[in-house]
């Protein structure tokens, strides 16, 4: 186990990627290896009510893994070893700090498929992803990573035991009705109820044809969602769904130079995995009746690849060239073409630059809300922005986060989502789980 003490150091390790969620300084931080080593520093913590802060690749946009005063961070990243992958069982049990496409590559020796695929597939971690139940491309067809979670292994304190103690959540089988569901519970839970050690998740036979590519460019950003809806009352269900506006397509070309042609408002990607042409076919006649100004279906896997590779590339380019506010609202399928109206509409209020990437075919849209360093005007705009589409959202039936998680940035939005009795009741299992507030506190439900 690994003892740091270095300011610096510290200093990294005390926030995420959320360019605006505060931090606070922490005494110190641990890399465990070991169950064993997390038991030991929850159960030193826990004497001295020092807090305690679990983080993976620090990739989360939420503010969720930022230190507070006074606390213990445990860095879970050295904890990913592959435990065993069970070909017979189709299932994988891996440590938190496993990336999330070293699962990926692993399981696909075997000829199985770990479908979860959030865009930071390249650098978080499955303990990351299940903390925050991540989402990303393929969750329109495959689902999320509840989906695929079946047991948890975590060190907890409160009820189970003096804090320290071990506990194992969920199963292996494939069906299990044995009390309550806590692996659920503790997936998307943000690290607030202990800390997660070890994770077994259900796996897929691998695809047996490479997906199918249907792009679409639109004149306007809104019409890029209403081809969405159209997709969705055609009865089409695509692997996945994507949309980038000329702003993200532009700054991915400007840094990476993959020859992606940016002239468009908004760019749709399918991917479709059924085997044969016609749902692929379908999917751009689809676009073509909504009014795309062209639509095709890509034979070139090379080109797909690169228009993919634009899709998890467009946060970090935008990062490149401004602090970013990042949203992530979520709203029922038919209501995308009204929710990007609406971003549209608050941009040209606030007069904020405000580029759009979103997984459009489940309705998670993200926002992104760019404000020049050092110019405090801009960023209170995006914050004012930030706020109203969370409003936007919650009036149109949506949540205010589909996959980033609540954290710090989304905690007040939570409580225009909620109910106060709703409210009262995820209080109530926090301090049951946590009567210490020991774990990530402040984060959630503040």
């Amino acid at each position: 186990m690994n003892v740091i003490d270095d300011p610096d150091v510290l200093e990294s390790l005390s926030h995420d990627d959320a360019e605006w969620a505060p931090y606070g300084r922490p005494v110190g931080a641990v890399r465990p290896l070991t169950t064993a080593d997390v038991q030991e520093v929850v159960a030193f913590c826990a004497e001295r009510q020092i807090p305690i802060v679990p983080r993976g690749a620090g990739t989360g946009l939420s503010g969720g893994a930022n230190a507070v005063d006074g606390a213990m961070i445990l860095d879970l990243s050295k904890m990913n070893r592959i435990v065993e992958i069970d070909t017979e069982n189709l299932t994988a049990t891996v440590q938190p700090g496993v990336i999330n496409d070293d699962l990926k590559k692993a399981v696909a020796e075997h000829g199985l498929w770990y479908p979860p695929d959030p865009a930071s597939a390249p650098w978080s971690t499955i303990g990351g992803n299940v903390s925050t139940n991540a989402g990303g491309l393929c969750c329109l067809k495959y689902g999320v990573t509840r989906d695929y979670v079946l047991g948890l292994e975590a060190v907890v304190g409160g009820p189970a035991g003096a804090y320290g103690t071990v506990v194992k959540l969920g199963r292996r089988t494939t069906k299990g009705v044995a009390g309550y569901d806590l692996a659920g519970l503790f997936t998307g839970s943000e690290g607030t109820f202990g800390v997660i050690t070890e994770i077994t998740v259900r796996l897929r036979p691998a695809r047996r044809e490479a997906p199918r590519t249907v792009v679409g460019a639109f004149g306007s950003v809104v019409a890029a969602g209403e081809a969405v809806a159209a997709v969705t009352r055609a009865g089409l269900v695509p692997a996945a769904l994507e949309l980038l506006d000329r702003t993200c397509l532009r700054a991915v070309e400007e840094w990476k130079h993959l020859g992606l042609e940016a002239d468009a408002a908004a760019l749709l990607l399918a991917q479709l995995d059924t085997p044969g042409d016609e749902e692929a076919t379908a999917v751009a006649g689809v676009f073509r009746a909504a009014g795309a100004l062209w639509a095709e279906q890509s034979t070139d896997e090379i080109e797909a690849e690169a228009l993919f590779a634009a899709r998890r590339l467009a946060y970090p380019a935008l990062e490149r060239l401004s602090p970013v506010l990042t949203e992530d609202i979520c709203v029922p399928r038919s209501k995308v073409p009204q929710m990007l109206a609406s971003i549209e509409e608050i941009a040209a209020r606030h007069g904020s630059t405000i580029a759009t990437i979103a997984h459009a075919g489940d309705g998670n849209l993200h926002p992104l809300i760019l404000a020049p360093a050092g110019d405090e005007q801009a960023k209170r705009a995006a914050q004012a922005a930030f706020e109203d589409m969370l409003a936007a959202a919650i009036a149109l039936g949506g949540t205010v986060t589909g996959e980033h998680g609540v954290g710090l940035l989304k905690r007040a939005g939570m409580k225009q989502e909620l109910s106060p009795a709703v409210l009262a009741m995820q209080v109530a299992v926090k301090q049951t789980l946590d009567p210490l507030n020991l774990f990530n506190p402040g984060k959630v439900i503040g």
